[in-house]
């Protein structure tokens, strides 16, 4: 079959690799139909996080069951499922409390002798605790945005749950990426009354607008931050969702915070080290709450209102292509000429 590898820095190709097989009786081969470049997939792509030459890319797919091993139930051959970014057991006790990313036999799409999402077929371990139904009927037009509740849209919404988001609230996003896009949205659904998006990207932001955001904040650093408590009478937002990773969003997600609010942070941190100002955090008596978002959680109490077009994070990807055009994609979003990429296999 045809997948996705990287080569080195700058250097994605689709190449032929063995077809996966099922390897455990809890396994199923999903055939993908729908697959996406994450930003965080541009981590390796720019060399910042190593990768072996000829290791798969990917981790947000969905697709078509093609086989089960003898132990799995949940789903059957001709099924569609959306698969979340990490695979997992389902029983284990922290995927019992909703934990499924600590999961103590999980494991990432594209690691080491593992299939990635951008690829034509996936072997999934533990099948029944990964995978998740998509129900007959819902028809192809909602396809992108089931294919974001693999990773941006049940991440966007992690960050609000961890920053505790309330109806009423005040929010401040720092990063007008697909995630915090995504996070626009997820506060709204949760009944945020203002959304400050805190990006300088035109056309990111005019579609954070359009997901409900009710201010934008274009200027970066010691500016933005000024400019978000100018906005906001000095007070700060009641929470944060920081989207992005480096010490500069995660210190202008904490300095925008108002005492006693909370960050939710899921931007995957890169640069940041030693950097956090514990002493800000303490003084003002913020939280700083997120981590790897368990999106196996959040995927059926978001999928309903995707299913009823409540909630519609399809526009934040901007250009599609097939699969033989990866690389493509790639450099697209390292360019920042795309927002997000579709790929269809």
């Amino acid at each position: 079959m045809k997948a996705a590898v990287i080569q080195g820095p700058g250097n994605i190709k689709v190449e032929d690799v063995p077809d996966p097989q099922i390897h455990e009786p809890s396994d199923a081969i999903v055939a993908v139909t729908h697959a996406a470049i994450c930003g965080s997939d541009l981590w390796a792509y720019q060399g910042t996080a190593p990768r072996k030459p000829g290791q798969r890319m990917g981790h947000e797919f969905i697709g078509v069951v093609e086989e089960v091993g003898r132990e799995v139930a949940a789903v059957r051959p001709g099924d569609r499922v959306i698969a979340p970014f990490v695979w997992s057991d389902g029983s284990c006790e922290f995927c019992a409390v909703g934990l499924h990313t600590s999961c103590e036999q999980g494991g990432f799409w594209g690691v080491p002798g593992a299939d990635g999402g951008q690829g034509e077929a996936v072997r999934v371990p533990f099948a029944d605790g990964t995978l998740v139904r998509i129900p007959a009927g819902a028809h192809e037009p909602l396809d992108r945005a089931l294919l974001t509740l693999c990773d941006v849209m049940g991440t966007g919404h992690h960050a609000a749950v961890a920053a505790g988001v309330r109806p009423g609230d005040t929010v401040a996003v720092v990063g007008d990426g697909a995630v915090g896009l995504c996070g626009v949205l997820a506060a709204r659904r949760l009944g945020a009354e203002r959304v400050v998006l805190m990006g300088r990207h035109p056309q990111r932001t005019a579609l954070g607008l359009r997901f409900g955001a009710t201010d934008i904040v274009p200027e970066r650093g010691e500016e933005a931050i000024a400019r978000l408590r100018e906005l906001l009478s000095g007070k700060g937002a009641s929470a944060v969702i920081e989207a992005v990773g480096t010490w500069e969003s995660l210190h202008t997600a904490i300095s925008v915070a108002r005492p006693g609010a909370a960050v939710g942070f899921v931007g995957a941190p890169h640069g940041v080290g030693g950097k956090v100002d514990i002493r800000q955090l303490f003084d003002k008596n913020v939280s700083l709450r997120g981590g790897i978002a368990p999106v196996r959680a959040y995927i059926p109490q978001l999928l309903p209102d995707v299913l009823d077009g409540k909630l519609d994070p399809s526009p934040v990807f901007d250009l599609p292509i097939r699969l033989a055009d990866t690389p493509i994609g790639y450099a697209a979003m390292q360019e920042r000429h795309a927002l997000k990429a579709l790929i269809r296999v």
